[in-house]
């Protein structure tokens, strides 16, 4: 196979370095399935991997992407056959294995989904992990008894795509959807996705040293972590869950036993 155009990062006296580089498939990780790649993901992750932010790839070089989809172009698993259309996203995708910013891709076969009936390939990419991510923290609430008529559904980290994604969803399913953001000017935005309600950060006091306080959201969906994590289990209403799925507010959690003791709230983990 002629060379292929692939954004790979590289170890550069101790710092990330990512560029565009000629690669053939003997360059890539081993794999039963090589994909030829139509469409993949901007992630929060992918961010991280190519700036060195948070240390997130575990060996160099390794082409950046956490998710591909596209078109099987030759197959050593009998479940997979060439032209399939098929999708991959996450395990080492992009840290540890070369990921989809590439042209071609070649992946173990128990990683890769076909492609749902519905959706195009750039559909699926568009949703990507972020939405993939959103329908998994969705799912986790509902599988703990989380309906709308339970009370308000706060999303945090909102304008992020997790975040959006999730606001819409949650919409679209019924949900009173509370927004928190940072970003006064986005909450048009937000309100245009489906919420019902946006809520400033600088509004909210996140520091408070009270276990417990009044008891507002029946579920969050948190992209934070940290002091903001922190505050949603202290503000839970009774049985109240939260599926946590980001850190980009600090991975340290500063709560107490109270909110999950005395209102029995579930923190699930996404």
């Amino acid at each position: 196979m002629t060379a292929f155009r692939a954004f790979r990062i590289f170890d550069e006296g101790g710092k990330s370095q990512g560029r565009l580089v000629d690669l053939t498939l003997d360059d890539l990780d081993a794999g039963e399935l090589v994909i030829r790649v139509h469409h993949s993901g901007l992630n929060y992750k992918d961010a991280l991997a190519a700036t060195g932010a948070g240390k997130v790839i575990r060996r160099f070089p390794c082409v950046g992407g956490v998710d591909a989809a596209g078109i099987i172009e030759s197959s050593a698993d009998p479940r997979f056959k060439v032209g399939d259309a098929v999708l991959v996203t996450g395990y080492d995708m992009g840290v540890a294995h070369d990921g989809g910013f590439a042209e071609y891709a070649r992946v173990p076969a128990d990683w890769v989904v076909p492609l749902p009936v519905g959706l195009t390939l750039y559909e699926a990419m568009a949703l990507g992990t972020a939405g993939f991510t959103a329908a998994l923290a969705i799912h986790r609430l509902e599988q703990n008894e989380v309906t709308p008529d339970k009370g308000k559904v706060i999303v945090t980290g909102a304008t992020g795509g997790v975040g959006s994604l999730a606001v819409q969803m949650l919409a679209q399913l019924g949900y009173h959807v509370v927004a928190l953001t940072g970003k006064e000017s986005e909450q048009d935005y937000l309100h245009g996705l489906g919420a019902s309600e946006v809520l400033l950060r600088s509004s909210v006091d996140m520091h408070s040293t009270r276990p417990l306080e009044k008891g507002l959201w029946a579920a969050a969906l948190d992209a934070v972590g940290g002091d903001t994590l922190a505050w949603l289990t202290r503000t839970m209403q009774m049985e109240g869950a939260i599926a946590s799925f980001g850190n980009a507010g600090g991975v340290a959690l500063n709560t107490s036993v109270f909110p999950f003791i005395l209102r029995g709230v579930k923190l699930l983990g996404v």
